[in-house]
């Protein structure tokens, strides 16, 4: 008697519990399609998104940082509707770390991709009063220290 009660309500638990998986499983085939954008629908997606009069700053930190998680620099002129997103908003700090996140997204090609990318941005950081890393001197460590075997005419008593 037991055995079939107990056989009964564990048949009745599974099929309770296979209907969600079943739905769940229907939701994500649902959500996944194919579909493929194109560089230029990309770049004119997040141009229009940034140059939206009405963007908060929730929303163009949210769009900078799924811009910077991807596997990619952002076009220019992605980078100049951002930093005049940046400027509607009055948030100088935010447009400084945007350009800090493009130079390090340069990875090992920073040499040559972002003086490219300073050169396209050129006239809109000029327009906007916007500094790069380099004239607000971010580009060097401020308090880094020179090594104690590197320091000059250090002497003993010195380190004392």
């Amino acid at each position: 008697m037991f055995r079939l009660i107990s056989g009964q309500l564990s048949q009745a638990f599974r099929s309770i519990l296979e209907l969600p998986r079943v739905q769940a499983l229907a939701v994500v085939r649902r959500g996944s399609h194919n579909e493929c954008e194109s560089d230029a629908d990309f770049d004119s997606r997040y141009e229009a998104y940034f140059n939206r009069p009405d963007i908060d700053h929730w929303e163009a930190r949210k769009a900078m940082n799924d811009l910077f998680g991807m596997d990619l620099i952002p076009d220019p002129k992605i980078m100049v509707a951002a930093l005049r997103a940046c400027r509607r908003l009055n948030d100088y700090a935010l447009a400084i770390r945007f350009l800090e996140a493009a130079k390090d997204r340069c990875g090992d090609q920073v040499g040559t991709i972002y003086p490219y990318l300073l050169q396209e941005l050129r006239p809109t950081l000029c327009e906007l009063g916007i500094e790069t890393l380099e004239e607000l001197g971010y580009d060097k460590p401020e308090l880094a220290m020179k090594h104690y075997l590197d320091m000059e005419n250090i002497s003993h008593h010195d380190s004392m």
